[in-house]
């Protein structure tokens, strides 16, 4: 499965749920009020932008904010709600694409660095943001902890959420740290049955440890790790994380 046939023009249709899920005002005010706060006024790129729902306003709050985008559908739906110079967006990989000029903050968010199915390409994200930033900016991660105590032994998958009119499957390959995730959703029809649609995400999981090294392969450090973005306190039991990698001051040569 190929990401840009993943994001296609059926799933950037569906992508946005105004209000609710990762749309909710309580999910995304935390994470703009932080992001606003760590471009310290500078310029923002926000790596595999998707439909703008972190971009648009944060945009809107004053920070100017530009994007990498490897879906034109995805690009099209953001479109409808901000044009090219409101928030101007590369078409391309985000751990090759290169946007126009330095920026103050590289942001992404909710798990997308997972997208990337191979380590050497994750490490390759770092680089490429450090390639992005100012020196001494700042690069930001939002990612799930893998909780593979769920998982019980010889079993391959797990369910991870069941809610009315929604099931979700973890399957795991655990010795090439790969998950798919197949998030199945139901209409009711007339009362005795249901039609079911399959959307099925692939994922490479990394460990907050090995995030780190990543990291300090592309000349960032740790800055802070919490564990949502309203800065409560990173733990065992927690079950994401949003990292704070700062790059050197004198920069960094790739």
């Amino acid at each position: 499965m190929r990401q840009d046939e993943i994001w296609n023009a059926d799933a950037a249709r569906r992508y946005d749920t105004p209000g609710t899920g990762m749309f909710a005002p309580e999910v995304l005010e935390p994470t703009l009020d932080r992001l606003a706060e760590l471009a310290e006024g500078g310029r923002a790129l926000e790596f595999a932008i998707g439909t703008g729902r972190v971009a648009v306003p944060l945009a809107r709050r004053g920070v100017p904010v530009a994007g990498i985008e490897l879906s034109p559908p995805m690009l099209d739906q953001l479109r409808t709600k901000a044009d090219d110079a409101t928030i101007p967006v590369v078409v391309g990989d985000m751990a090759t694409a290169r946007a126009p000029g330095t920026f103050r903050l590289v942001y992404l968010v909710f798990n997308t660095i997972a997208n990337l199915l191979e380590q050497a390409e994750q490490v390759a994200c770092f680089r490429n943001a450090a390639r992005h930033l100012e020196p001494g900016g700042r690069f930001v991660i939002e990612l799930w902890v893998p909780d593979l105590r769920k998982l019980p032994p010889g079993q391959p998958a797990v369910v991870m959420a069941a809610d009315p009119g929604y099931v979700g499957v973890d399957t795991y390959d655990v010795l090439h740290q790969q998950v798919v995730s197949h998030h199945f959703r139901y209409d009711e029809q007339g009362g005795n049955g249901a039609a079911a649609r399959l959307f099925r995400t692939p994922h490479r999981y990394i460990w907050p440890a090995e995030l780190d090294l990543m990291a300090q392969l592309a000349g960032f450090e740790l800055e802070s790790r919490h564990a949502d973005w309203s800065g409560a306190e990173f733990t065992a039991a927690s079950r994401s994380h949003v990292s704070v990698y700062r790059l050197a001051a004198a920069g960094h040569e790739s």
